[in-house]
């Protein structure tokens, strides 16, 4: 499929046996109402001739199918895992790839998940390579491509701009995957943008409305985005830019998309820990 170490030479075999097995189809997630809405905050910031990676879940695929749907042309694929909406986008036209730093003409995953359509459309397609995640995550490859984006959900964010995408304290909730990966190629693409996106709120067990930005990170909580790394995080709120912010503009920041009901609490927590000043009151 034009990647590499997905084929071994014939000489390199030393029986075959041919066998048909259905490959495991995964419905879609459905996108919430909230998922539409933060979709719609990120991508009108997503250029023609933009290099699109998605993340897992409902959020990052709402995107890639809004994309599909828009006005934009030519990205391009250089992604982790394929979903459903590369196909989408590639049914619109969107997907050309000519405009990639590297591998042109070619969507780069490293594996794929989604719909029976999805893996009928990767079947000996020979403009899709398949790459080990050696290349696909290596960000010094990515940030090769301009306007790399990367569009990730999160659980936490904390007013620091520290990410979590693994765990809600000690309890686990997802593995390490390639988020940060992605975060720091995106970062270094020149015109590339990283979002990491969350709902504003949860409930608890006990029905109380709790806020997803929040002042430290729950004791026990795993960092998969660091705050030096953290660029655009997204609520159904709006988007909180952090690139080059101190501390108390990365605090203001991220209390704006917060829930508004929740803002004033967080205000509060910001002014004990000496990240909220005066004049952002």
């Amino acid at each position: 499929m034009g990647g590499r170490d997905e084929v071994i030479h014939i000489s390199e075999v030393d029986y075959i046996t041919e066998f048909e097995s259905k490959v495991e189809a995964i419905p879609p997630a459905s996108p919430s109402e909230i998922d539409k809405k933060i979709a719609g905050y990120i991508v009108p910031l997503i250029p023609s001739g933009s290099c699109i990676q998605l993340g897992i879940g409902g959020l990052p695929n709402i995107v890639g199918t809004m994309l599909s749907e828009s006005d934009v042309k030519d990205l391009g694929c250089h992604t982790e895992m394929l979903v459903d909406a590369y196909y989408h986008m590639h049914e619109a036209g969107k997907l050309t790839n000519k405009n990639k730093g590297l591998d042109k003409g070619k969507s780069v995953f490293a594996f794929a998940a989604g719909s029976q359509f999805l893996y009928e459309w990767i079947d000996f397609n020979p403009s899709l390579a398949t790459y080990p995640v050696s290349y696909t995550n290596a960000p010094h490859v990515m940030c090769q491509h301009e306007k790399m984006m990367s569009i990730n959900a999160c659980v936490e964010v904390d007013l620091f701009g520290q990410v979590s995408s693994e765990s809600s304290g000690p309890r686990h909730i997802s593995g390490t995957g390639g988020q940060l990966d992605f975060a720091t190629g995106a970062y270094m693409s020149d015109g590339g943008i990283s979002f990491i996106c969350c709902n504003a709120t949860y409930k608890d067990k006990q029905g109380n409305l709790k806020s997803r930005i929040c002042p430290m990170l729950p004791q026990g909580s795993i960092v998969t985005v660091p705050r030096t790394q953290a660029h655009c995080v997204v609520t159904e709120f709006g988007i909180a830019d952090l690139a080059g912010k101190s501390t108390w503009q990365r605090a203001e920041a991220l209390i704006n998309v917060a829930h508004p009901d929740l803002r004033d609490e967080l205000i509060k927590d910001a002014e004990k820990m000496n990240i909220w000043r005066k004049k952002n009151k």
